[in-house]
């Protein structure tokens, strides 16, 4: 899914490219991709794109009246750049935003359509689709502490809901848990208070790090192509069995469901291994509780 720094840096393209445009048209291949029906989609067409902005990882497109088109690309949506009137592709387009002197394609490389289209009018309306988390990039280290404990969940589970932080997903929160050195499994409500200003700094780094990246990547006139959640310069996020770059140890993983965590035991959890939910249940005993541990399992097994 993409994330703060992938969000952050469509909204500035579209801001840098159709920010006072009109929107002529959009084309939807599947009418079930809006999720509204007042205002109709069709009250957008012909008027211009003031603004664009981000509530957490969806991208607004505001418009005159107070009225807002909101798009949520969910795991596997994104945007593509084309020119104007480029058709839908068959299996993986959505819809197309058609402007004057260009077309923005939204695909969904995913058999779950999950991507939608709000229209909203009025402030309010638009609140009515934030899901509440706080944006933690500007946030003081108190605001950000009483947030993560206001319920007692883990690290990792925390910084992905949408209700606690805004735009941090799976992918980013390996990457800061990494940084901060702390255990994806630790309990908000057991945590110190050095615990929580080294994960907040660790979330202000990680994300600006990362658009920045994307930003260099781009250059000054381009536009995400290639929004992924597994890039190179990542240290454990879709690593596991890589060394891990500050210490060399093998990264590990927790499966569950159709995500995962990555994590470097060495670095986060004093070289002990994270019980993965399917895997220890069924070995139980013969789950390995250490990093040594797994290494001479898989010594033995040579």
């Amino acid at each position: 899914m993409p994330e703060y720094p992938d969000i952050t840096v469509y909204i500035e393209r579209l801001t840098q490219k159709f920010q006072g445009a009109n929107l002529e048209g959009v084309r939807l291949a599947s009418p079930f991709l809006v999720r509204t029906a007042v205002p109709p989609l069709s009250s957008l067409f012909g008027r211009p794109v003031r603004d664009f902005s981000r509530i957490g990882k969806r991208i607004v497109f505001h418009f005159d009246e107070e009225l807002f088109l909101v798009l949520h690309l969910m795991i596997a949506g994104r945007l593509k750049l084309r020119d104007k009137g480029a058709v839908i592709a068959k299996k993986v387009g959505l819809a197309a935003f058609d402007f004057p002197d260009a077309t923005v394609l939204l695909t969904e490389a995913s058999s779950k359509k999950r991507a939608s289209l709000h229209v909203v009018q009025g402030n309010a309306a638009l609140a009515g689709v934030n899901p509440g988390g706080i944006e933690v990039l500007g946030s003081s280290l108190e605001d950000f502490t009483q947030a993560l404990t206001r319920e007692n969940h883990t690290i990792k589970r925390s910084l992905t809901d949408p209700r606690v932080l805004s735009g941090i997903g799976n992918a980013y929160s390996d990457e800061i848990l990494h940084d901060a050195h702390m255990s994806p499994a630790r309990l908000t409500q057991k945590m110190t208070a050095e615990e929580f200003a080294r994960l907040h700094a660790s979330v202000e780094k990680i994300l600006n790090l990362w658009a920045d990246k994307l930003r260099a990547e781009l250059g000054p006139d381009g536009f995400p192509e290639q929004v992924t959640a597994f890039r190179a310069g990542m240290a454990v996020h879709g690593k596991y069995g890589q060394p891990c770059p500050v210490c060399g140890a093998k990264v590990q993983r927790i499966a569950y469901a159709d995500n995962e965590t990555n994590y470097c035991a060495n670095c986060q959890t004093g070289g002990k291994l994270l019980a993965d939910r399917s895997l220890s249940r069924l070995l139980r005993d013969d789950w390995p509780k250490t990093l040594a541990e797994l290494e001479e399992r898989s010594s033995q097994r040579k």
